[in-house]
């Protein structure tokens, strides 16, 4: 049953006139360094290093790439995510509230909203992905949406500060552990099952891989979810929900010297925790097989320093929003302007990610991962957001939604808010 805005909600969904550069374009990237990591699990036939993810095997190209990745991207970008995932709520609250619809409504809404990304995130991993992100993050928004955007400021602090103890704590301890064991080189297990085959990207029968990816997609919804709450996963979300009532990326030239700050101090925490993994993983760092593998000690490093990297990326972005937003009437340049209408449809693009690569790439579709090396597949990948970049623009230029924005704003607000330009 939706609610329509004649009824107890007092506005529909964001109106175009209400956009801000920064979240936009911060969602149009994010995807692109998304789905760079989504296809590299399709490299069915390569030589996976004890982490079980980056294949070891390739040119100096592919290890260029697999470099880059380890460094830059993985485990960097879904900080990012959730960060905004968060300043997306609570600026959905604030819009409702400041209308005048009153707090339960508000709330009821966010949790509506929860329950579709859940089953929308579900459809997506059973069908074409297993790595989905949008269950994983509908539920996080479920408990955190029920629990948190009524609170206080002062509230919000402390509960982040909590996050970030239990998160320091459940990366620690294993390593400390180790440390005064002096086991700290076997900690981990270099011969445990690689986490990609859960993704099911080479088994030849679309049934069968549909089964894995469906196990899968329910372990890391109803599994992952709720453990990530439990070790301090939240705080990006609280993070995104204090930057949002202070109009951080709306208003970037206010908090200019935070984001400079966070841009540099947290990218820089980000990449050099990452350093060692991917050091090791071409080769240049020799440690043993178990410190690398996903248990072990530098992937713990990598895991605990990529939400500074996810805050820095998003600071960065914003005072480049900052920066252009001034000029780029004068400059006339489409490419920022196509970026942020991906981030305008990141829920459209970000499933068109898979129905594009997927069918392509997995072994019961063409099995062109197969054939492919980490060079091969990062430009394959960035192709494919190219590909959505062309489509969301050509939408923007006709004042068109995305698909699934438009689907889901009329499954929250109903048929004439869901009309409302």
């Amino acid at each position: 049953m939706t609610t329509t805005t004649e009824g107890r909600l007092r506005r529909g969904g964001v109106r175009p006139g209400e956009r801000a550069l920064a979240p936009d374009l911060a969602r149009g990237l994010m995807l692109l360094g998304i789905v760079p990591s989504n296809t590299a699990f399709h490299l069915c036939a390569a030589r996976r290093g004890p982490s079980g993810w980056q294949p070891a095997d390739g040119s100096v190209l592919d290890h260029a790439v697999q470099f880059t990745m380890i460094t830059v991207l993985d485990l960097r970008v879904h900080p990012l995510v959730a960060f905004l995932f968060g300043y997306g709520m609570t600026q959905l609250h604030l819009r409702q509230t400041a209308a005048g619809t009153a707090e339960r409504d508000a709330a009821r809404i966010l949790r509506r909203r929860s329950l579709w990304l859940i089953v929308i995130g579900l459809a997506h991993s059973t069908l074409l992905m297993a790595g989905d992100i949008v269950g994983f993050y509908g539920v996080l928004g479920l408990v955190l949406g029920l629990a948190f955007p009524r609170r206080g400021e002062r509230a919000l602090k402390w509960w982040t500060g909590v996050a970030a103890c239990l998160l320091l704590f459940t990366t620690a301890e294993p390593v400390v552990s180790a440390l005064l064991r002096g086991e700290l080189g076997t900690l981990g297990d270099a011969g445990a099952e690689p986490g990609f085959t859960a993704y099911a990207a080479g088994e030849g029968n679309w049934l069968a891989a549909a089964g894995t990816r469906l196990e899968t997609g329910l372990f890391v919804t109803f599994v992952a979810a709720p453990l990530s709450l439990v070790g301090g996963g939240f705080g990006l979300f609280l993070l995104g929900f204090l930057a949002a009532r202070r109009r951080v990326l709306e208003e970037p030239g206010r908090h200019r010297r935070l984001l400079r700050w966070t841009a540099v101090v947290a990218s820089a925490t980000g990449w050099l925790g990452a350093l060692p993994a991917a050091l090791a993983h071409v080769g240049a760092l020799d440690v043993p097989a178990d410190a690398q593998s996903e248990s072990g000690a530098l992937t713990l490093l990598r895991d605990a320093t990529g939400n500074a990297a996810g805050l820095g990326y998003v600071a960065a972005v914003a005072l480049f929003a900052h920066w252009w937003t001034p000029r780029e009437p004068r400059r006339g340049v489409k490419a920022v302007a196509a970026v942020s209408a991906v981030g305008k449809r990141s829920l459209s693009c970000y499933l068109a990610h898979s129905l594009l690569f997927a069918p392509v790439l997995a072994a019961w579709g063409l099995g062109l991962g197969a054939h492919l090396g980490s060079a091969g597949m990062a430009l394959f990948a960035t192709g494919v957001w190219l590909l959505t970049v062309a489509g969301a623009y050509a939408l923007e230029r006709t004042g068109r939604r995305g698909p699934a924005e438009a689907v889901l704003r009329r499954l929250l607000y109903g048929t004439a808010a869901s009309r409302a330009r």
